[in-house]
């Protein structure tokens, strides 16, 4: 479901690298710009960046089972709004996604109703409870052709099951992504960071080592087994330290900070707000800092949003009672632009890397994360650097309102988002 749009010339867009260039979208793909007929649409993008479409790895889009939170179509066209031209949708849904059949039909609906390109990211585990393994295998070998594979909201707690799990994948190059997070140490009602605000706040802390500790397990592990390992929302300096530790060792490990990891912090759930309800918590200063020094130097090597929408009877409880998640689609960009690009830690060449083309390279996506160039697939997004506004979160695509960025002046910088030459979002 997208919208539809003819052939396109865009002129005078500007390139991550500073190169000014004008865009020919044809028939799905880009062309040459000589090649445009003199009657063709033209879109002026004078003093617009052009930058391939961006890749989310961690999306949850809630359908089946909880269209009340968000569907794909409503999560796609969040993410088109967003400049995203691909999303990754995770396996927490009902019925979990465990089953070649299950995959198959959220790849249908992405085909159908999707405003993106919409991946599948398979169970690791039946009904992800960390007991018995999915069936790995034939996921992959469906016509959704599952590449990535997570019980993301819940950790992979067994060390044996974890081991099997890369063993099995490793044979197609799979990859599993872990939601790291001792529940023997942080506790099943985990909800803050531990420090001196949980303890002020009087809500059940989890310690920055309950993360640290499962990565390391999971290294050691991609490590034994040769396989790969990718490290869902790293939220702490602990998690960095064991992160570049195993790239040292040219251990097979990839990582991801969503944009809430690198802006919010702790001190926002003193108000009790729900909306700052999140898994894993919001962490202090000196956990912010090593997430971005991380992102910057490629320790980690991508922005995930884990946008996660929830309807609001799931947020409107007691803080720790209340269901843990944030949108994240729509404000991405704009975060990573004012914590990295803004502040000079991240040009745009490095901004692409890590939104687009280093998600696209871990869910083995072909066509997306490609450079703007003449014969590859037309998916892209303009951009307004300088384009400023106030988050209005009844404003959002999403069927969800849980947005942490409310109220906030933030850049907002999509101007349009193209999928396959068509115009899924404009301004």
């Amino acid at each position: 479901m997208t919208t539809t749009s003819g052939p396109l010339l865009i002129t005078g867009a500007t390139l991550a690298d500073g190169t000014r260039t004008d865009l020919y979208l044809a028939e799905g793909r880009l062309a040459d710009p000589a090649s445009a007929p003199a009657g063709v649409e033209r879109l002026d993008a004078d003093g617009l960046l052009a930058l391939p479409g961006l890749v989310d790895p961690h999306t949850h889009l809630r359908q089946p089972g909880r269209e009340d939170a968000e569907t794909v179509a409503s999560g796609t066209a969040a993410a088109a709004r967003g400049g995203f031209t691909c999303v990754h949708a995770m396996a927490n849904t009902t019925p979990v996604t465990d089953t070649a059949e299950a995959a198959e039909y959220v790849a249908a609906l992405g085909e159908r109703e999707g405003h993106c390109e919409v991946r599948v990211v398979g169970a690791v585990t039946k009904g992800l409870d960390g007991e018995e393994l999915a069936e790995l295998g034939m996921m992959a070998d469906s016509a959704a052709g599952v590449r990535l594979f997570s019980d993301d909201g819940r950790c992979v707690g067994d060390s044996l099951l974890m081991r099997r799990a890369l063993t099995y994948v490793k044979a197609f190059d799979g990859v599993i992504a872990q939601h790291s997070q001792d529940v023997s140490l942080a506790g099943p009602g985990a909800c803050c960071h531990e420090s001196e605000w949980s303890g002020r706040l009087g809500l059940p802390g989890w310690p920055s080592q309950a993360e640290s500790i499962i990565i390391a397990r999971d290294v050691q592990l991609a490590e034994l087994t040769g396989s790969r390992i990718h490290v869902c929302h790293v939220s702490t300096a602990e998690g960095v330290d064991v992160i570049r530790w195993a790239k040292a060792r040219g251990i097979r490990v990839t990582a991801e900070v969503t944009p809430h990891h690198l802006l919010l912090d702790t001190p926002l759930v003193a108000g009790y707000d729900t909306t700052f309800k999140v898994n894993p918590p919001l962490r202090t200063s000196e956990h912010l800092e090593a997430v971005r020094e991380a992102l910057a130097d490629g320790t980690i090597d991508m922005v995930g949003t884990d946008h996660a929408p929830h309807a609001r009877q799931d947020k409107d409880h007691p803080f720790d009672v209340a269901l843990p998640g944030m949108l994240g689609l729509e404000q991405a960009l704009a975060v990573v632009m004012e914590v990295m690009v803004g502040t000079g830690r991240m040009d745009w060449p490095t901004l692409v890397e890590r939104m687009s083309t280093a998600p696209a390279r871990l869910g083995q996506v072909p066509g997306q994360g490609r450079p703007l160039a003449a014969g590859e697939p037309a998916n892209l997004v303009l951009v307004d650097p300088a384009a400023r506004a106030t988050v209005d979160a009844s404003a959002s695509r999403s069927r969800s309102r849980n947005n942490p960025y409310d109220g906030r002046d933030l850049p907002d910088p999509v101007v349009a988002t193209f999928w396959k030459g068509r115009r899924t979002y404009a301004r």
